[in-house]
């Protein structure tokens, strides 16, 4: 069984509270069909204006309206499923809580831009209520982490990674400036571009030993070819040989080169 609601959500709820109990006592002694099918939905129906207006109760916080009363009225499906009326207490006081649980679970696991764990979520609920309430005794200034940590009964490194989760609710856009940036100059004019020259950093390093290796007209072919981009037929003639001498000679050579850079890295 689930908290009591505070007052203030009792509250929220009373004009919207039907009359009667007798449909759940009538929901526990039917068995499964279509009479407790439509019971249930006529139940559901009856009390989904208490569920719509605790849902009310979190308008402006960035979600749209229909969203929040979808989501109070899958909470008011569950109240309605597991209310046991031999409990003895009434259906708003176990109703009220299960669908503010459930609007605010909504909150937690779908609102965030950076999805983080649950306890770094509580514990960024946790400072800054007590950054809030220190600032207000305090005069306005701002807490240091260690007033913090005594005021929340966490640990300093804790208070670090509350503060942290404050800045991971929402995210700023890369078309967004920063911060004192003038010019016009957006996030994503920051941003590196990727090298394409470090995907074959590691590549070259290791055929060096193998090139360093290689007799000195294997290396002039390869060099030539590779990074004076001639032809094989432009080498032939600038060594006096064939063409088909040339292409036997590079692929041999690339064969050692490569062989001894796989051995090296095995």
């Amino acid at each position: 069984m689930q908290a009591a609601p505070t007052p203030e959500l009792l509250s929220d709820a009373d004009s919207d509270v039907p009359p009667s109990d007798t449909a759940f006592q009538r929901l526990s002694t039917l068995p499964p069909g279509p009479e407790r099918e439509a019971l249930r939905d006529e139940t559901i129906c009856t009390w989904l204006p208490m569920a719509h207006r605790l849902a009310a109760r979190f308008r402006n916080r960035g979600e749209s309206m229909d969203d929040l009363r979808q989501v109070a009225a899958m909470g008011l499906v569950k109240a309605v499923d597991r209310y046991d009326p031999a409990r003895g207490k009434a259906f708003e006081t176990f109703a009220v809580p299960t669908v503010t649980g459930e609007l605010k679970r909504h909150f937690r696991d779908h609102t965030w831009d950076v999805h983080v764990p649950r306890r770094v979520q509580d514990l960024r609920n946790q400072v800054r209520t007590a950054r809030r309430d220190l600032a207000q005794r305090l005069g306005g200034r701002a807490p240091a982490c260690a007033e913090i940590a005594a005021e929340a009964g966490l640990s300093e490194e804790d208070v670090l990674l509350g503060l942290e989760a404050l800045e991971s609710y929402s995210a700023l856009s890369l078309d967004a400036e920063p911060a004192g940036a003038d010019g016009g100059i957006t996030l994503a004019d920051r941003l590196g571009s990727c090298d394409h020259a470090l995907d074959v950093a590691v590549d070259r390093e290791a055929v060096k030993p193998g090139l360093r290796m290689l007799p000195e007209r294997e290396r002039t072919i390869l060099y030539l070819r590779y990074f004076r981009d001639m032809t094989q037929v432009g080498i032939a003639e600038r060594l006096g040989i064939s063409q088909m001498h040339v292409s036997r000679l590079i692929s041999q050579s690339c064969a050692r080169v490569r062989a001894g850079a796989l051995k090296e890295a095995v």
